[in-house]
Order: structure tokens, then sequence, then C-alpha cells
């Protein structure tokens, strides 16, 4: 589904729910409170600014008593097949997120990934597949990463470990791209890196890759990922939990200035290493 038909959907799940609202008697404050979300929150669905996760999409079906209409709308709308099944949320919250934190135990984050770095990845995964089912992914990966271009950006801090910039994703001078391209957003201040040194040793969260999510009129939200499946954590101390773990990693990582020139650092090497082939 193009952008501007999706979003003409969307409007479309926006009128119905207000419709429907107003036919049950409910204002929005009361339907949000029924559904477990702030009364501004159920006017960004109705306006289509916002879109609601999948979970507040089947309450409202229970609530409204419309029979499972806003859950099968959502799920129509929400299969952008560029993405997997248990990440699609995922790029929903990142769009709608003010501040995202991250940790990245061995690959570099898709919102800072290069169109040659997700090639590399995508292409490891998918031996077999066509040159048209990489150039989707690409272009989907670069689609997201927009959001650090929007105004206002969401605040985005990433803590990646030693092991992500020492692995030549694509070869020498594709990795050098890669973490110039990161320090270039470093520098620009559209996030804020630290690099977690392998002589550190044992750490929180080991080989977990974890992202916090925060929004403005809605309760913080965790992801986490395994092999072909991802897991949204909502519940308030599970969340809080996770926030205290990512504190730690942060007390353990380099601070922003070194952790930029040790990004800085590895890419010169690899810089060397492309030259000399």
């Amino acid at each position: 589904m193009a952008n501007g038909s999706r979003q003409a959907a969307w409007e479309f799940f926006g009128t119905e729910l207000k419709r429907r609202r107003e036919d049950a008697g409910l204002t929005q404050a009361e339907l949000g409170y029924r559904v477990f979300v702030s009364g501004g929150y159920i006017g960004q669905f109705e306006q289509a600014i916002r879109k609601p996760q999948l979970d507040v999409a089947s309450r409202i079906d229970e609530v409204l008593q419309t029979a499972g209409f806003f859950e099968r709308t959502w799920r129509k709308l929400i299969d952008d097949r560029r993405y997997a099944d248990y990440f699609a949320d995922v790029v929903e919250l990142e769009r709608t997120a003010t501040k995202i934190c991250e940790f990245a135990p061995t690959l570099v984050p898709g919102l800072l990934q290069t169109a040659a770095y997700t090639r590399a990845v995508t292409l490891a995964g998918n031996p077999f597949a066509t040159d048209a089912h990489i150039d989707d992914k690409v272009a989907a990966r670069v689609e997201r990463a927009q959001i650090l271009a929007a105004t206002p950006q969401p605040e985005y801090w990433v803590i990646l470990h030693e092991h992500v910039l020492r692995i030549p994703v694509g070869g020498s001078a594709e990795m050098a791209a890669q973490l110039e391209h990161i320090s270039g957003l470093a520098e620009q201040r559209k996030v804020l890196m630290q690099v977690l040194p392998t002589a550190v040793g044992a750490y929180p969260l080991m080989g977990r890759m974890v992202r916090l999510f925060e929004f403005e009129d809605a309760p913080p939200t965790a992801y986490t990922e395994a092999v072909y499946s991802g897991s949204l954590l909502d519940d308030p101390a599970l969340v809080k939990r996770v926030q205290g773990t990512y504190d730690l990693l942060r007390a353990a990582a380099l601070p922003p200035e070194a952790s930029l020139a040790f990004i800085t650092s590895v890419a010169e090497d690899y810089r060397r290493c492309a030259s000399s082939t």
C-alpha cells in the first residue's frame, strides 16, 4: 500500500473511531481510561496523528463492542511486508517516540545503518533472495532512518558494544563508511553515542539487545529481540527494571566524547585496510 493511500486509510480508522465512540456516548477521556491510554492519545488516533498498538485496538473493540472491526483494520493497515510481523509495532513506536534509548551488542541499529551495511546484513541472512527483495529491505531501513531528520526528532541515545565496530560487515571500505556515518550523526547531535569496550568484561544484558521508548502522553515501552521473534514490554515494573539496567550500561560505557574518538579511530583503521588491498 502506498504511503498516501495508507495515510488515507488511517484517517478512515480515526473517523470510524470517533463516530463509534460518540455513538457509545463516551468522551475521549472516558474511552482512554477504559483502554488504558490518555484521552489525548485517543484524540491523536482519531486525527490519524498516531497509530494505536494492536492490544489497544483490541481493547477498543471490547469497549465499543465493534466485533473486532478495529483489530481487523489495524492488521490490514500495519501489514507492511518489508518488516517482520513482530517488528511492525516497533516501526510505529519509532515514529511517535519522543525518546529512544538503545543497546546494540552485535549489530549497528537499523536507524544508524547505511544502505551498504543493510544490504550486506540482509544478504548474509538471505543468500538466495532476489535483488528486488534485498532492495525492498534496504529501502525500508533507509525510510525508517528518516525520523532522525524530522523536526522535532526523537532524543536518540545509543550504546554500541565494541564488537559492533570490529565486525567488518560488507568489507573494510563499507565498514569505514558505516562508522563515519555514525560519527557524522553524533557530530550533528542527531544521536548521543557511547561505546562499551570489550575490556569491560561482563556487563548487564550480556548479548541481548534492548530498546526503550518514551512518549509525550503514553507510558514508556521496552523492546527486546530474539531469533525471528521480538517482545514489547509495557508492564510498568518491568520497564522500570529495564531502564535501571540500561543506566548500568551507561555507567560502564565510555563517555560520549571518548566514544566518538574510539569510533573515528576504528573507521580510520578500516580506511587504511581498504586502501592497502
